[in-house]
């Protein structure tokens, strides 16, 4: 027996009306972002608004298999981005509004899924929005104020047991309009398809989503003042009971970055960050 899941919010419930969903997100055109025998990604405009579409035709039993072997998990299609998005919203963690879902099939490599978020515009991801922080300061505020609030969204998802596995500041969208203030922004976290779920989070796991940002983060003037303020936030305990207890998470933000720098590397010289 097949199995279906079928999610639809307007404009698609009216415009799919009668037609097959899996056919009609074939259809939808737009500028392609990624492009994948397994995996396509785009940006897509109807009735005068833009989405974000992203469609998983199954990865295949050898990729799968290869994954297991490199004790990676692959990702299965979109039901994984689909459960996350609903979690964090029931969190109070800002992230995408998915309009539309579907899953078609049983097989995990045939499997044939899809997802439709609103386009969050205009924003900006905290990667760009940090770029040049190191010539030009920003507002101690501000600066303050989006540390605590990076911070407060890793601690509720991590409490509710989910890690990102790609949480990098370009992953946090910062909303332009209106403009961000200390005291009035939103932010919001994005691309969740490799995202994990689940009732108590694993302390390897957590720490590797703080080492991704902590990466990403180490070109963008910070002090260690900042780091510390973005720990106390974190843990929500002293600082003092902070670097006791976690002496092992501060030792492994050292050795995952410089993992991740190596990584980084090999892929710039192997051409793959173009």
């Amino acid at each position: 027996m097949s199995r279906e899941r079928l999610f639809l919010e307007e404009p698609f419930r009216s415009l799919w009306a009668g037609q097959d969903p899996f056919v009609a997100v074939e259809a939808l055109a737009g500028e392609v972002f990624r492009e994948l025998e397994g995996r396509r990604t785009l940006r897509s405009e109807v009735a005068g608004r833009g989405y974000f579409v992203k469609i998983h035709r199954g990865v295949g039993w050898a990729e799968i298999v290869k994954n297991l072997l490199s004790l990676r998990l692959p990702v299965l299609g979109a039901a994984n981005e689909w459960r996350a998005i609903q979690r964090l919203s029931e969190l109070g963690v800002d992230s995408m509004h998915a309009v539309a879902f579907g899953l078609r099939g049983r097989n995990p490599g045939r499997q044939h899924s899809f997802i439709i978020t609103e386009e969050l515009s205009p924003t900006l991801s905290l990667e760009d929005f940090c770029l040049d922080w190191k010539k030009l300061p920003p507002g101690v505020r501000l600066k303050r104020a989006l540390i605590d609030r990076v911070a407060q969204m890793a601690r509720r998802m991590h409490l509710a047991g989910i890690n990102h596995r790609d949480f990098y500041l370009c992953h946090f969208l910062l909303h332009l309009d209106p403009a961000p203030t200390a005291d009035r922004f939103r932010l919001s976290l994005i691309d969740l398809h490799r995202a994990q779920l689940r009732a108590q989070l694993p302390r390897r796991w957590r720490d590797k989503d703080l080492a991704a940002l902590y990466f990403s983060a180490l070109d963008i003037g910070l002090s260690r003042r900042d780091l510390l303020r973005f720990l106390a936030a974190y843990f929500s305990c002293p600082l003092r009971q902070i670097l006791r207890d976690e002496a092992p998470l501060l030792s492994h933000l050292a050795s995952e970055t410089r993992r991740l720098q190596a990584r980084f590397e090999r892929k710039v010289a192997a051409g793959e960050m173009t």
